[in-house]
């Protein structure tokens, strides 16, 4: 039996490949690198401090694969949608395809299925850092659906674009009416802020839409200012608090 009015409170981590974010600590600056494993090796000096919590991990968008299955009435079960994200992916990538954990989760009743696949090194490297730590791993999400799921309420069945910020790159998400059409990564500069109406421009011209989505809502890494582009009707969100709020 126990008795306490006092509970650790959950651990929340962001993992990124430049930077570790930590719910009630501050980020974790490591080496440039392209890669999970500077990231993971700096793990187990963080959670020297939680022994005996629940931790969740957001993944940075740049560790993960996405892709879009349309609806299809011919597929019934999970595991066949399973097999036809592994498909999808092996299509896409080739053969490094095979060395990936593959998840797939509705997103609308008569829409795409979400398809995202982290390498299983990475999935296996956390789990043993965590039972190393005596912390108890709940959760591991990526970035983009983690933040979806906590602004999915604001979204409802409207249409919007999602802005990713990640160092180097932008993650780009297409909804019209609720439903997801698209998800693109691209490289990106510091000048991104500026010049993402173009960018977007080029993404609506690519997917061949008949108007165009004004709707964006960005989560930057920095600041971003909602009115520099009076056409939209921007929201910026930070990066840091949806990667470190509770589910």
């Amino acid at each position: 039996m126990s008795l306490s009015w006092l509970k650790k409170k959950p651990l929340r981590i962001g993992l990124g490949s430049r930077r570790i974010m930590v719910s009630g600590g501050k980020p974790v600056e490591l080496e440039p690198g392209d890669d999970w494993r500077g990231a993971v090796s700096a793990l187990p000096e963080i959670l020297k401090a939680h022994k005996g919590v629940e931790a969740s991990v957001v993944l940075a968008d740049q560790f993960a694969r996405y892709a879009l299955l349309p609806h299809n009435d011919a597929v019934k079960s999970a595991e066949q949608w399973l097999a036809l994200a592994r498909h999808r992916f092996s299509a896409l990538h080739g053969a490094i395809a095979a060395e990936w954990e593959v998840k797939v989760t509705q997103t609308a009743p008569l829409g795409a299925r979400l398809a995202c696949a982290v390498d299983r090194e990475l999935v296996q490297k956390l789990i043993t850092c965590f039972v190393d730590a005596g912390v108890r791993l709940v959760a591991v999400q990526p970035f983009l659906v983690a933040a979806f799921n906590r602004i999915r309420q604001t979204v409802g069945n409207g249409s919007c674009w999602i802005v990713v910020e990640e160092p180097g790159r932008l993650t780009l998400a297409l909804l019209q009416r609720g439903a997801w059409v698209a998800i693109r990564s691209r490289r990106s500069d510091e000048r991104w802020r500026v010049v993402l109406p173009e960018i977007l421009e080029r993404e609506s011209a690519f997917l061949g839409l008949d108007q165009p989505c004004t709707r964006v809502i960005v989560c930057a890494q920095g600041e971003f200012d909602p009115g520099m582009h009076q056409a939209w009707r921007a929201q910026s969100l930070s990066y840091r608090d949806l990667a470190l709020a509770r589910e």
